[in-house]
């Protein structure tokens, strides 16, 4: 195992439409030494995927999960699974090239400790806003409707550009680094897991940051379209978590009461919307 050794750890949950062609290519990608995908019961060819690839290559291995205990979980799993002394979570639904996850080691060296994505880009050629954020303000997002705008421009000055938060879609950083943090915090079941190990990341000292000049192709929400209603449950329900664990205690009880509301509240639309899309 060398020191500059990738393990990469792919979270599947009927993937199967894209998960073959991402396995393809983290095989192909520099300095991957482990691949581990962790399957939450999969009810498609998911499973079937995985076997053949592993066998294929020794150094993929898989944990096939008996029911879904959601992203947070398996993505422990999977890195406990591993020794390689970095560490990168890719989507099932994203496309890497054979230097994507050697190019963002090199960026997070340059910076120390540090947590490191790149640019996702849509199969309509639209941008990821996930992929570079600020941390949310909830108080804020009461006062004025522009707060709840999370997305930060691309700096064009700044190739490696420090931000908030990236997106779990893509994310890599040094094992020691996630240790110290104590990985995902699994009371979280999908949604807003990235933005609260990115806080906490740079809460121990560390830095996150965009590679700009990274880009990957995400093929977003293959997953999650067969589920709406329970994708955009228990993303209302990642986002109050995160609000009661890095903001509530600095508020008053009228200001909870209502960032609950404003959450809880637009719930049921959500829902609606994303029925219609699917």
């Amino acid at each position: 195992m060398s020191d500059a050794g990738i393990a990469v750890v792919v979270v599947a949950y009927d993937s199967e439409e894209t998960l073959d062609e991402c396995l393809s290519r983290l095989r192909a990608a520099q300095d991957v030494e482990e691949i581990r995908v962790v399957d939450n019961a999969s009810r498609d060819a998911s499973i079937d995927l995985v076997q053949r690839h592993a066998l294929a290559d020794p150094r993929l291995r898989f944990i096939a999960n008996p029911d879904n205990p959601g992203f947070a979980v398996a993505c422990n799993q999977g890195a406990a699974a591993s020794t390689a002394p970095w560490l990168a979570f890719v989507n099932p639904d994203c496309f890497i090239e054979a230097d994507t996850l050697a190019r963002l080691r090199g960026a997070a060296l340059t910076l120390g400790d540090a947590l490191v994505g790149g640019v996702l880009r849509g199969e309509d050629g639209a941008l990821d806003a996930a992929a570079r954020r600020r941390d949310p303000d909830f108080a804020a997002m009461l006062r004025s409707r522009g707060a709840r705008e999370l997305s930060i421009q691309r700096d064009p000055a700044r190739p490696l550009q420090q931000v908030d938060a990236i997106s779990g879609a893509l994310m890599l950083l040094p094992r020691a680094l996630f240790a110290r943090i104590g990985g995902f915090d699994e009371g979280y079941r999908l949604h807003a897991e990235d933005l609260d190990l990115c806080r906490r990341a740079r809460q121990s000292g560390g830095v996150v940051a965009i590679a700009n000049e990274v880009e990957v192709l995400h093929v977003r929400g293959v997953s999650s379209r067969a589920r709406p209603l329970f994708v955009e449950w228990h993303k209302h329900r990642g986002l109050w978590r995160y609000f009661r664990r890095f903001e509530a205690t600095r508020r008053g009880r009228l200001t909870r009461a209502a960032v609950f509301a404003m959450i809880w509240g637009r719930f049921p639309l959500a829902a609606l919307r994303a029925a219609l899309r699917r």
